[in-house]
């Protein structure tokens, strides 16, 4: 039985060690916070609950092992899950720990939404033992991952760390190049400060921003991306008309580009002000609910269609993803 240390919990290292779990792996699990494993089976619980309505063909679930040092955590593993804060200090004096205790064929992955695994890498003995895999939360509903490797980490890790997320039901993306915040959080932070821009200047609320993204945009996004709904937006002439037609707007001031609004209290209070109303007394464990069951009613649907994250069930419900 292979075996994962996920070392940090939180929302995303719970939801790791989740994945793993429910994909047969064995974890070893490493937090020193005092509640770490209440967070833990929380999120175990809700996974246990959602992923099964999305894969049918999980095994046996692996066992749980809740650690008090890192270095038992990670002695044994065949892959370790570094998910600790994101403030590089932090990072490089775990990994220094993990590499001191962990077996050399080892790989170690870190769930980091910004620094590059070259930055990771730094004082390291063995960097190339070191790359990014990042996952978007519910990390056990979502499979998309993306791999970055330095130029240090030899192929074949990659390549294996690819086979090995393949096993556990992911879908990973493996970078070309290393880049700040990788691919997905660099688009997401350029809607992000549109967005603030929008509330600060009294344009639109929260409520409305995000009505306009499910009741529009979004949903093209989850089924078609941003390319081919452009391409679709070009009718039958396909892109290249798209471009030709829309292409010029690129340079009309529509966005605020990377101007970024000053977070100051006005702005922070009125952002949180308008986010509770808009929640409307639900609690974040009632959105998190809402959030995985619709989640799954959509890629399910998506799972009818075979398009998309649908596809991929599919071919891992045919066997095309087992491995690991």
């Amino acid at each position: 039985m292979p075996t994962a240390a996920v070392i940090g919990g939180g929302v995303i290292g719970s939801a790791w060690a989740s994945r793993f779990l429910l994909y047969g792996w064995d974890v070893r699990f490493y937090d020193p916070a005092a509640n770490a494993e209440q967070i833990l089976l929380a999120v175990l619980s809700k996974a246990r609950r959602w992923a099964p309505q999305i894969v049918e063909t999980l095994p046996a679930e692996g066992s749980l092992t809740m650690c008090t040092e890192l270095a038992d955590a990670v002695a044994s593993a065949d892959w370790v899950q570094e998910s600790t804060p994101e403030r590089i200090e932090v990072k490089h004096a775990v990994l220094r720990q993990i590499q001191a205790a962990c077996q050399q064929a080892a790989i170690v992955g870190s769930s980091t939404s910004g620094f590059m695994p070259s930055e990771l890498q730094e004082g390291s003995d063995r960097p190339e033992q070191i790359l990014v895999a990042h996952p978007y939360n519910p990390v056990y509903l979502l499979p998309a991952v993306e791999v970055v490797p330095s130029p240090l980490v030899p192929v074949e890790s990659v390549d294996r760390a690819e086979q090995i997320l393949k096993g556990i039901g992911m879908k990973p993306i493996i970078l070309k190049s290393e880049i700040p915040a990788h691919v997905g959080d660099r688009l997401l932070e350029a809607v992000w400060r549109e967005a603030l821009w929008l509330i600060k200047d009294g344009v639109a609320t929260t409520e409305q921003i995000d009505d306009i993204m499910t009741h529009g945009f979004g949903l093209r996004w989850a089924q078609k991306g941003l390319f081919e709904t452009y391409r679709t937006a070009g009718g039958e002439a396909g892109m290249k008309h798209f471009l030709e037609q829309f292409g010029p707007c690129l340079q009309w001031p529509w966005t605020k580009l990377t101007d970024v609004p000053e977070l100051d209290d006005d702005l922070i209070n009125l952002i949180v002000s308008q986010s509770d109303d808009q929640a409307a007394g639900r609690s974040v464990s009632e959105l998190e609910e809402e959030r995985d069951a619709d989640l799954v009613a959509i890629l399910r649907a998506l799972r009818q269609q075979d398009r998309a994250a649908g596809a991929f069930l599919n071919q891992l419900a045919a066997g095309a993803g087992a491995s690991g």
